[in-house]
């Protein structure tokens, strides 16, 4: 690990000697109940045999296992087990119910394995439940922690500061909101620590800061701001309480917290380091000792390095062999036809992206040409157990639009139980320089509008939890973003759509990146809807001309869509689609998604729960769409 000091511009006023914890030391640490800071916390127990009340969001008793979880460990494991106590009880296992049910037994166990671990050290330690950002309800827990620990008014005090969020984003695509709760947490968590004790002042005082508050990192404008306040405190405290241990700690990315195997993945091809958590606990341990960091700031870690501007268009081919399951994916619960569960179509299309963007760090998705699914993957008897995706770059690419792009060919593949290829998804994705403009939309036209009521066939408005109730989709609360169809009639038709967070665990192999699939999903939904009330018949997807990406769109966010058609019969419907978002600018556009039409569908629809043996029809009907084309 690199360490360096970053220097004072302040001068310590006296040379009062700094205070370093001891057995009496009773520390108050935010985020200590899991993860790295929990790593942290007993490392310096070990050290110091310190005292600790752990502070986090989630809320813990003691021996309060469900009984449906004793016996399982491990996150697929608790998921079955989630499912069946779910199924038993008679309430659906919808993939947000089973991961917070989940995530609260895994939490309370990892809250459990701290406390005796602290206890194992030699030191002591307690857990309350409070939000940092809430002043009065972290006053009200640290009151309570202090009084289980039975510490007296002249204990010597320790504060670590260990909380923070994450939402990443390009800073003219951030909202308000994800901005004010990013740098909430740092600041105003670290203000309602220090009152939460006033009058008294901290003997030691870490703050867990970041090289992204030092060295700046694309995407982390608001991460950046907090974690740079907290360093200018530190340089604050330093020079105004010398007789405070004050150290704000610039930590690089860690190997685990925030830090997901995908995006460890992503670091290393940019010869990035990530911190080994005992090291860095173990680190932490040595610093706080008096004679350590004269400095009150330190950088362990390097600078993000920054993304490529000119991207690689010499020939250039890779094979990715992937196994799918449904235990692996638990919003494919949501997405059941005819009793089978059916790979979305726009996962087909991340996979290929995430793969692309994967392969050539410093790009990002900007375009999809000429997408067809060909045999779409059921997850039944004869599912694969190996799919293979084929990517192959070129220069000479019939999409490739100049130096700052990059074309590549997709192939999604199987074999048969014969050995015969099986061809299951095709396109061309088109890669833009992480730092240019996308620039690569289609002539862009006036937004598409349609009447409310009136003549010409047109229909009142629609609330999009009637269309899902009614089996009109059969998609599952995974993918109902649909808020209401504000207008429809034989043109097409304009929504109101707005997609509630999917936990990452429940996008399992399919985790949003720069493309959100499961919010384009719910656009795309636009066909089904104007088939359904159109025509009469339910749809399946077929191809797309072309699909642009002007910015990434982002789950909870309001968004307006417009469909319009291009031809319909009764078996087919061509349309393009557009997304606006509430200021009215163009998010993606979608040119010539067809789809193709049955009323054989309709009844399949109906069938939207996961069954042990579904039935041969919806598996004909899926595997089969791509024979239509």
């Amino acid at each position: 690990m690199m360490m360096t000091q970053a220097q004072s511009t302040s001068a310590v006023t006296s040379a009062e000697p700094r205070h370093g914890p001891t057995q009496e030391t009773v520390f108050l640490v935010s985020g200590g109940g899991r993860g790295i800071t929990a790593a942290c916390v007993i490392a310096i127990a070990r050290r110091y045999r310190s005292r600790f009340v752990l502070i986090g969001r989630s809320p813990y008793e003691p021996d309060a296992e469900p009984a449906w979880a004793a016996g399982h460990a491990g996150e697929a494991e608790l998921k079955r087990a989630a499912m069946a106590y779910l199924t038993e009880t008679g309430e659906r296992p919808t993939p947000r119910r089973v991961q917070g049910l989940v995530n609260e037994v895994s939490a309370r166990r990892e809250i459990a394995a701290t406390l005796a671990s602290v206890e194992a050290a030699g030191g002591q330690a307690c857990y309350v439940a409070a939000d940092v950002t809430d002043g009065q309800g972290l006053a009200a827990a640290v009151t309570e922690g202090l009084g289980v620990l039975g510490v007296n008014d002249g204990a010597p005090l320790g504060i670590l500061h260990g909380a923070g969020v994450l939402a990443d984003s390009l800073v003219q695509h951030k909202r308000v909101a994800d901005f004010e709760r990013v740098l909430s947490v740092k600041v105003d968590g670290l203000t309602n620590l220090l009152a939460a004790v006033a009058p008294r002042h901290p003997d030691v005082l870490v703050l867990f800061s970041s090289v992204a508050g030092f060295f700046g990192n694309a995407g982390q404008a608001d991460y950046a701001v907090a974690n740079e306040v907290l360093n200018k405190t530190a340089h604050w405290v330093h020079a105004h309480e010398p007789g405070c241990h004050v150290l704000a700690v610039n930590w690089g990315p860690w190997d685990g917290g925030m830090v997901t195997p995908g995006l460890k993945a992503q670091l290393e091809l940019r010869h990035i380091e990530v911190i080994p958590v005992e090291a860095g606990a173990e680190l932490l341990a040595d610093l706080l000792h008096p004679s350590a960091a004269p400095h009150p700031q330190l950088v362990v870690g390097r600078a993000m390095a920054p993304p490529r501007r000119d991207l690689p268009i010499k020939e250039r081919s890779h094979r990715i062999h992937r196994t799918l399951r449904l235990t692996d994916n638990p919003f494919l619960v949501d997405h059941v036809i005819g009793g089978r569960a059916v790979l979305p179509t726009v996962c087909a299309v991340a996979w290929m992206v995430n793969a692309c963007e994967q392969l050539y760090p410093g790009a990002t998705f900007r375009r999809v040409d000429d997408y067809r699914a060909l045999k779409g993957i059921v997850f039944d008897e004869e599912a694969a157990d190996d799919y293979i995706l084929d990517l192959t770059a070129s220069a000479s690419a019939p999409h490739n639009q100049g130096p700052a792009t990059l074309g590549v060919e997709a192939l999604i593949w199987s074999q048969t139980s014969g050995g015969l290829p099986r061809y299951h998804y095709r396109a061309h994705v088109t890669l833009g320089a992480a730092d240019t403009t996308a620039g690569m939309g289609l002539d862009e036209g006036p937004a598409v509008g349609h009447r409310v009521g009136g003549g010409n066939g047109s229909v009142a408005k629609i609330a999009g939890a009637t269309l899902y109730r009614d089996r009109v989709l059969f998609h599952g609360p995974s993918f109902r973003g649909i808020q209401e169809v504000l207008t429809l009639d034989e043109r097409g038709l304009t929504m109101v759509c707005s997609l509630p967070a999917l936990p990452v665990d429940v996008q399992g192999q399919f985790p949003v990146q720069t493309f959100n699939p499961y919010v384009v999903d719910v656009q795309l939904q636009s066909l089904l809807v104007w088939a359904h009330h159109v025509i009469g018949y339910g749809g399946l997807p077929l191809r797309i001309g072309c699909g642009v990406q002007h910015r990434p769109l982002r789950f909870d966010e309001v968004t307006m869509t417009s469909m319009t058609v291009l031809s319909s019969s009764s078996r087919h419907l061509v349309a393009d689609v557009e997304v606006r978002d509430a200021a009215g600018e163009l998010c993606m556009e979608v040119r010539e998604a067809e789809i193709t039409l049955s009323e054989r569908l309709n009844t399949l629809f109906l069938d939207n729960r996961l069954e042990r043996v579904p039935s041969e029809e919806a598996g004909s009907m899926v595997q089969g769409m791509g024979d239509q084309a």
